[in-house]
């Protein structure tokens, strides 16, 4: 998956904006002023995504290409790094379980808004 890619994914979400709040070469998207995807531009490619702890594990164990959330809470954050060895499906569910976990955690009044945008 190329960063086109991944800006597009996200940025079709409700709700999401990007910037460069850190340096020039980490793009964030963001729900409602909340990080839920970080995209790594210098070197290798790579994405950090907000992920269940115990999911998080189990990825970790099952695909080499997912490390624990550099730069992260590495219990909530796996670095996925985007060397072609994932299928982009699968990549894309991650991501929209990130953004499902970070939208869960906001108040209701946010989320509600979210939801009817999405309608």
């Amino acid at each position: 998956m190329n960063i086109e890619a991944i800006r597009q994914y996200c940025m079709d979400k409700p709700a999401v904006t990007e910037s460069f709040p850190f340096d020039e070469v980490t793009l964030v998207f963001k729900v409602a002023e909340k990080m839920f995807a970080l995209v790594n531009l210098d070197g290798n490619l790579s994405i950090n995504l907000k992920c269940d702890p115990d999911k998080a594990l189990e990825l970790r164990e099952h695909y080499p290409a997912v490390r624990p959330g550099y730069h992260m809470n590495k219990r909530l954050w796996n670095t996925i790094v985007l060397d072609d060895s994932l299928d982009n499906d699968l990549i894309m569910s991650w991501i929209d379980d990130s953004y499902r976990l970070v939208v869960d955690k906001l108040p209701k009044k946010i989320r509600e808004k979210l939801v009817q945008a999405d309608a």
